[in-house]
């Protein structure tokens, strides 16, 4: 029935890239049975290799007209026919992969430095996959241990000896066999039934290029049936026989789209010029894929573009709807993309992205956004990125380290806690929760912390305590961190437990919103499967298990096949190879995005690969340039790069490196003006998507602000730090003080200069409090004893306590010896007071907080301030850091109660920092009754409502402010001139 005439050769066709696969492979078959019965096109099986493949021909079917219909199959199907009695049932993927983590934890034991055990799950799946592609091939564990490594490096040497250990599940494959295994041994008994009895009925295998060794066997075994065929997509009709002899050896030309045909017809002893065309039909553009052809041409190609280049004829008609987009980033990528979609779109085309790169399609439909299109994307969303996926990982990590506000927060934040009942009441108290937390809370929040801001903000609130109430409950969950390992279903049955719990609120049932609509019910199904299959795997930390259950969510990914538009299409590689659209996008064609990198293999290197008979990395990239030979093929098709990705100049991808050069190598051909005008087609988009996306009503950039509120509005109060800052930044007095504004603590506590200076603040005042001065030795080790109690207390982390316990016994001796001499001229009398004083006629009061005031036997006052960072020399004291004598004019002017007015004989910082010094402050120079003249006179000039509160005033203060942003630095700088503006 498909035999050609004349020709004994097996029965192998294809069909040249560029033709709608799926459509011509039916019109072939129809074509080969003329006048025959109704019946006989119910006779045919066809088997095909994706489950797309397979709706898009029964969707031609369903088209019309009626008539009986072929059986149309996967061929993993096959794994399930009548051959196949008797097998035992596949064992479940992630079982396998469970029961090889027992393996490799025991390997990771033993040899530490193989791996970190994070990576035990990642580890348990390569090499599932390991062991599956050696069932699939029909490698056994002999040729393993039959490899020769003895030129390698001895981690070679124990990664085999490890796979001899795993080498049982390929020994005995028929008690438990994976997926692999069992279809492989499916196809062999059905080969021998067919070498017994050839079935009388067609069979047709359509679409699959043999890049496994079972599919080779069923490939091989069809094309030889009688009634048998096997028809090749994009199979090369313009490649000379010479080229094909070159692609005998894997090594070198795995990376071909072409050379799976080759060893094909190789093995069934036939050349590649032997394959028959299937339905005789002109691909959309000929001339294309000649230039196509030439350009991919295995190595050496040099000397076949010279000799077959002139064959190729004009390249502008071999380019015509080619488009060729080299933008300078991504993002100008994805819009030019994306423009050309919606024009597709509003021509009524359909228009298809092809591309690996998955940051590329979250790019684009973020611009399609802007035209409310959302496109229908093959791929999906990976679990794991999903509301439930996010939800799940994050409560995860609840039991594998410390709980701190932000992943607190993040978690009670989320759309999917407390979403049973009240949810608005949740995230109220949510809000509330996070500024008690920056106000008052500590680096590491627990039950205790709820119950306190319960007490705090409402205790008398019914719903409010409840709240707290089911909080506590759930976070007593986590209360007790461990790092020992526990058994896979403990740790499973734990994080489910609570996870219900924090979505569910007091609802009753639990997690009802949790499991809900699709990408709910695809984390139950994960879930339950893990749930399922925990009793086999090997115990785990929190850390491991959170690192497992992140590897689970990889495997499964969410599409809603209702939500995307029918015309506007996001594809995988695989997906594009059995459907045609109007106007094809191949995007990301950079090398490492397409062809992607191949993934470094962590049990078998390049060379045992080879040994072994297994497939080489550079499959992967074969595939994928079968694909771009295919997806380049059509009719209209633009091919798209970035010039830059967001950190460096990127490499084009090989395979339009190679198209450009050879175009670029045939003037005669008009090849370079081909390639301009595909240029200047893909610039036209860019240029398009840039006026999208330009500013229509610019905005003029804002002034420096130099607000001037009216004399009533000003402030009646500032500090000593407050008056520092008014003469450097006098717009912060400007939000602090008259717009009341105050920046948000930080939500996280911070090992920063701010909690330095406070723990040595009160480390050194404890000591001076408590101590009492002996020997040099008794008085460091009470300092030290001191300061371990206070760093505890203040400060949670290990480390940090260490490193700021050694620089304290640094400055030991030296602030001991010094505390001696100071002591001997005024006795300590104050610590952390804060004073205040009034100006008379004014209207204005001048507020301070000292560290330590002295009282000498005269009577007189002695100021110290603590510093740990650089002492502020004379001359800055002068000018503008005027601290200390400005604390010292309010002492004299009997601004401390405690003390009264007091003559100040001394003032001096005192350096507990790198700086170990007394820095003195120059009263001499600038005298408490001089300073405090200038207050008055400053105070005075800062009530004159002409005077504005310029931003930045001080042009050397490097220092951010917190209200830069309010004052809109960056649009203006410190040269521009202020502009005053009035308010009322």
């Amino acid at each position: 029935m498909f035999h050609r005439s004349g020709s004994d050769h097996p029965n192998l066709f294809g069909l040249p890239p560029g033709v709608d696969f799926a459509r011509k492979a039916l019109a072939g078959l129809e074509a080969r049975l003329p006048g025959s019965s109704p019946e006989a096109l119910a006779r045919v099986t066809i088997f095909v290799n994706t489950r797309r493949m397979q709706r898009r021909m029964r969707q031609i079917y369903d088209d019309g007209p009626p008539r009986l219909l072929p059986r149309i199959k996967l061929i993993t199907d096959l794994s399930f026919n009548a051959a196949s009695g008797g097998l035992a049932a596949p064992a479940p993927p992630l079982r396998r992969q469970l029961e090889l983590t027992q393996l490799i934890s025991a390997l990771l034991d033993k040899e530490p430095k193989f791996a970190p055990r994070a990576a035990l799950f990642d580890l348990a799946s390569s090499l599932a996959e390991l062991m599956q592609e050696m069932e699939g091939e029909g490698v056994g564990p002999e040729v393993l241990r039959a490899l020769d490594v003895s030129d390698s490096s001895g981690h070679w040497q124990r990664t085999l000896d490890f796979l001899s250990i795993a080498g049982h599940y390929l020994d005995n494959a028929e008690e438990a066999p994976s997926r692999e295994a069992r279809q492989r041994l499916s196809v062999i008994r059905l080969i021998a039934s067919w070498e017994q009895t050839p079935p009388a009925d067609p069979i047709i295998v359509a679409g699959s290029t043999g890049s496994r060794g079972t599919t080779v066997l069923l490939l091989e075994a069809v094309a030889r049936l009688p009634n048998g065929a096997v028809i090749l997509p994009g199979f090369d009709f313009d490649m000379p026989a010479p080229a094909w002899t070159v692609l005998d050896q894997a090594l070198t030309s795995e990376d071909h789209p072409q050379f799976r045909f080759a060893r094909l017809c190789e093995r069934l002893n036939m050349l590649p010029g032997d394959v028959q065309d299937w339905a005789n039909c002109a691909p959309a553009r000929p001339a294309r894929n000649a230039l196509i052809s030439l350009s991919l041409r295995p190595a050496p190609v040099t000397d076949q573009w010279l000799a077959d280049g002139p064959s190729l004829g004009d390249l502008t008609e071999a380019t015509k709807g080619l488009t060729l987009i080299e933008a300078p980033g991504p993002r100008e990528e994805a819009e030019a993309i994306a423009l050309q979609l919606r024009v597709a779109l509003d021509n009524g085309q359909t228009a298809a992205l092809i591309t690996p790169d998955r940051m590329l399609t979250r790019r684009v439909a973020a611009a399609l956004d802007r035209w409310q299109i959302i496109p229908d994307d093959s791929a999906g969303l990976p679990l794991a990125l999903t509301p439930p996926g996010r939800f799940l990982r994050h409560v995860a990590t609840l039991f594998d380290r410390p709980l701190t506000p932000g992943p607190l927060l993040a978690l009670l934040k989320h759309p999917l806690c407390h979403a049973d009942v009240d949810r608005g009441q949740h995230v109220l108290f949510s809000h509330e929760l996070e500024l008690f937390m920056r106000r008052n809370g500590r680096p590491r929040p627990g039950p205790d912390d709820i119950e306190r801001f319960v007490q705090k903000t409402g205790k008398d609130d019914a719903v409010r305590v409840a709240w707290g109430q089911w909080l506590v409950g759930c976070l007593a969950q986590t209360a007790e961190q461990t790092s020992a390992r526990q058994s896979l279903s403990a740790h499973v049955e734990r994080h489910l437990q609570l996870a219900e719990a924090l979505s569910s609120g007091e609802a009753k049932p639990a997690a009802a919103a949790l499991w809900a609509e699709a990408a709910g019910r695809k984390a139950l199904i994960a879930t339950q499967e893990l749930r399922r299959h925990a009793d086999i795997g090997a115990p785990l930390s929190p850390l491991e298990y959170s690192a497992l259950f992140d590897g689970i969510l990889a495997m499964h990914e969410v599409r809603d096949r209702d939500k995307g538009h029918p015309h506007v299409l996001i594809w995988g590689t695989l997906e594009a190879r059995v459907q045609g659209a109007d106007l094809v996008i191949l995007g990301g064609l950079n090398d490492g995005i397409w062809p992607q990198t191949p993934k470094a293999d962590p049990w078998l290197n390049r060379q045992m690969r080879a040994q072994a008979g297994l497939l080489l990395p550079e499959r992967r990239v074969g595939l994928s340039a079968h694909d771009y030979m295919q997806a380049v093929a059509g009719a209209q098709v633009c091919l798209s790069r970035t010039i830059r990705s967001e950190d460096a100049p990127t490499v084009p991808s090989r395979w339009l490196n190679r198209l450009t050069n050879l175009m670029e190598g045939l003037p005669d051909q008009n090849g370079p003006k081909a390639l301009a005008d595909m240029r200047k087609a893909g610039q036209d988009w860019l240029d398009g998507a840039a006026a999208l996306s330009a500013v229509q009503n610019p905005v003029a950039p804002a002034g420096r602000p130099s607000p001037r509120p009216p004399a009533e509005a000003r402030p009646k109060q500032l500090s000593v730090t407050q008056i520092e800052r008014l003469l450097s930044d006098p717009y912060t007095i400007y939000a602090q003080k008259i717009l009341r504004l105050r920046a948000l603590d930080p939500l996280h506590l911070e090992a920063d200069a701010r909690l330095r200076g406070t723990v040595l603040h009160k480390v050194f005042e404890r000591f001076i409090c408590e101590a009492k001065l002996s020997t040099p030795e008794a008085d460091r080790a009470t300092l030290l004893a001191i300061a371990a109690q206070v760093l505890e207390q203040e400060c949670p982390w290990p480390v940090v306590q260490r490193l700021w316990l050694a620089q304290i016994g640094r400055a030991a001796g030296w602030f001991i010896a010094s505390e001696a001499q100071r002591q001997l001229r005024a006795k300590p009398h104050m610590f952390e007071q804060t004073g205040s004083c009034a100006m008379d006629g004014l209207d204005f009061t001048l507020t301070a907080k000292a560290d330590r005031i002295d009282m000498a036997e005269d009577g007189s006052a002695v100021l110290y301030d603590y510093k740990t960072g650089a002492l502020p020399s004379k001359q800055k004291q002068i000018q503008h850091a005027k601290q200390l004598l400005i604390e010292a004019a309010i002492v004299e002017q009997g601004g401390f109660a405690q003390i009264g007015a007091q003559r100040v004989s001394d003032a001096r910082y005192i350096g507990l920092g790198s700086d170990m010094r007394e820095m003195p402050a120059p009263l001499a120079d600038q005298p408490p009754e001089l300073i405090w003249a200038e207050l008055r006179a400053l105070v005075q000039l800062w009530q004159d409502p002409a005077r504005g509160y310029t931003a930045r005033r001080d042009k050397q203060d490097k220092f951010a402010s917190d209200y830069d942003h309010l004052s809109r630095f960056g649009e203006w700088d410190v040269s521009d001139p202020p502009a005053p503006e009035d308010l009322s």
